[in-house]
């Protein structure tokens, strides 16, 4: 008997193949089709994988856990997003949940996105962001099966990995399984930040690890599952779908904005840094299309760098829109591999006494109190790096049982 659906899989994957060293090659005039196509050196994502996981599709109902980062492949020509791929190869997808910032990506952070129906396939969209962060019994009623396919950057206060606790906490208990579809981590080259005191547990960072901390989510959701850390320390029934040809060093570009206000390399990269910002009175570049490539503040001295936010796509409301910021421009800043605590610091001793610098989220972004206390008490980066040596050095024994990864 023929099997139509395996046809139906390689035939989607040579495409998709061809595709991808097509357009490289398109984009590199020197190297030669013949070269690219023989080339096995490509990261390939788990979603790109179908032959690995559709046996555990095929006659299943499925839901998915998707956004705009959900693509078999992102090319000039277009893109294979996973919620179609499924639906050409016959597969029974149900619905679709959807994380911070929406289905299609489109919403600032921290904005409710309402529930709804993608106008494309007409599944249904259930928003895991704001009031229901966890899927329930009744949305997951008569699902066999979950797919979680969003892209990470490997930083805590970055929400995705609390959706990922949650959906495997509702799978746990509700019996089903879930197969995490792994992407690289653009941040996994260093391991960074103070660890998450649990006092300061929020959906901004639900567990004991740094700020920067090394895997994929798939390595991630191992970690989950291994260390009891889900309600009850029940376990979900949980499958990696594992990259090829990655490395903890490898230099990923994402081809597709994980989110509104990470739009390159650079800003992801700095990130980890910034990020601390969000929970103080500087504007990061929000507002301007230097998301987490600059810092400012109307009331810092003037300096010949400056720039005015203004409301724009994910930034409805930025910090201090329509005022000039001065401030410092870090669009030049070489690859970072540790977390710079020195622009924080730099913001703190440039705000006026009679500006709050800290707001009431800078905790939550810490993971601590300590944060904040040492920089008011004039603690210098260095100073402060070294407090957190001790619970960096007891996470990496942890992280390491669930590497998959060199």
């Amino acid at each position: 008997m023929i099997n139509f659906s395996h046809i139906k899989s390689t035939y989607l994957f040579l495409v998709l193949f061809l595709n991808f060293q097509l357009i490289s090659c398109a984009q590199n005039p020197k190297e030669t089709i013949k070269n690219k196509i023989t080339s096995t050196n490509f990261i390939q994502v788990g979603a790109a994988q179908t032959n690995a996981y559709l046996k555990f599709l095929e006659g299943r109902n499925v839901a998915v856990v998707a956004n705009q980062t959900s693509v078999i492949n992102k090319s000039n020509l277009g893109e294979n997003h996973l919620i179609d791929s499924l639906l050409l190869l016959n597969i029974n997808v149900k619905k679709v949940f959807a994380p911070e910032h929406g289905f299609r990506g489109k919403a600032d952070a921290a904005e409710i996105v309402k529930d709804g129906f993608d106008t494309k396939t007409g599944l249904q969209i259930i928003s895991l962001y704001g009031k229901n962060k966890k899927p329930t019994k009744e949305q997951l009623a008569g699902i066999d099966v979950v797919v979680f396919d969003i892209q990470d950057v490997g930083v805590r206060f970055y929400t995705y990995i609390s959706t990922l606790h949650y959906v495997m906490e509702a799978c746990a208990e509700a019996g089903i399984e879930i197969i995490i579809l792994d992407r690289p981590n653009p941040n996994a080259h260093y391991i960074d930040g103070p660890v998450l005191e649990l006092a300061h547990k929020s959906f901004v960072g639900m567990h004991a690890v740094p700020v920067v901390y090394g895997m994929t989510i798939g390595e991630y959701g191992q970690m989950i599952n291994g260390e009891k850390w889900l309600k009850n320390k029940i376990a979900a029934n949980l499958k990696v779908i594992p990259l090829k040809n990655y490395t903890h060093d490898s230099i990923y570009h994402l081809p597709i904005r994980p989110s509104p206000n990470l739009p390159n390399d650079l800003s992801i990269n700095l990130y980890p840094s910034l990020g601390f910002f969000e929970g103080t009175i500087i504007n990061a570049g929000r507002g301007t299309e230097f998301q987490f490539q600059r810092y400012g503040a109307p009331f810092f001295s003037e300096t010949t760098f400056n720039y005015t936010p203004v409301a724009n796509f994910g930034a409805k409301y930025p910090k201090h829109k329509n005022q000039r910021c001065y401030g410092v421009d870090l669009s030049n800043t070489k690859r970072l591999i540790t977390i710079h605590l020195d622009w924080l610091i730099d913001g703190y001793q440039k705000t006026p006494k009679s500006e709050k610098f800290f707001g009431n989220t800078f905790t939550i972004h810490a993971g601590n109190t300590k944060l904040q206390q040492q920089i008011e008490s004039g603690f210098t980066a260095e100073e402060i790096k070294k407090t957190w040596q001790k619970d960096l050095k007891s996470f990496k024994k942890i992280r390491k049982k669930y590497l998959i990864y060199k």
